[in-house]
């Protein structure tokens, strides 16, 4: 099998697991946040060897707590009495205010939480997700349209 290509770390000490790269172009994202996540021995084993894939996963809060959803953590072939469940709704260590303000705002119609990249930072593991309003299919060929031009416009100034 082969390893996926990491792109290089945000800050140095920091180790990428995986990112989604997707969310960007689905959504236009606002505040970002960093949390711990809480998870079990196999779990943490299986990220270190980059087994996780955040594609169709999201964040949500329910009494008070934050958790990921969707988020599919590889098994770790050398765990004991099977290991975890590999799409189990993880909890996120964030403050109290954190998660309140949080909460305000995904109350709002049409914006929800949008896990952008699980990575290490210290020995620990670390979610990065942002507040995304999701973007419709007009507003996607816009943001491509300038991304384009901007490209067109980099390259001529290149050559003068």
């Amino acid at each position: 099998m082969a390893k996926k290509k990491k792109s290089a770390p945000a800050t140095p000490g920091e180790k990428l697991v995986t990112q989604n790269r997707r969310a960007r172009h689905d959504y236009t994202l606002g505040d970002r946040f960093e949390a711990g996540l809480v998870l079990k021995g196999s779990e943490v084993k299986s990220l270190r060897e980059g087994h996780a894939d955040l594609k169709d996963s999201y964040v949500f809060v329910r009494r008070g707590e934050a958790f990921l959803s969707g988020c599919y953590i590889g098994p770790y072939a050398f765990a004991r009495d099977g290991g975890h469940e590999p799409e189990a709704d993880r909890k996120l260590l964030l403050h109290k205010r954190e998660i309140e303000r949080i909460r305000k705002q995904v109350d709002e119609k049409g914006v929800t939480l949008v896990p952008l990249r699980i990575y290490f930072s210290k020995g620990k593991a670390k979610l990065e997700f942002a507040i995304g309003r999701g973007k419709q299919r007009y507003d996607k060929r816009q943001a491509l349209k300038e991304r384009t031009q901007q490209r067109e416009m980099d390259r001529a100034m290149r050559r003068r």
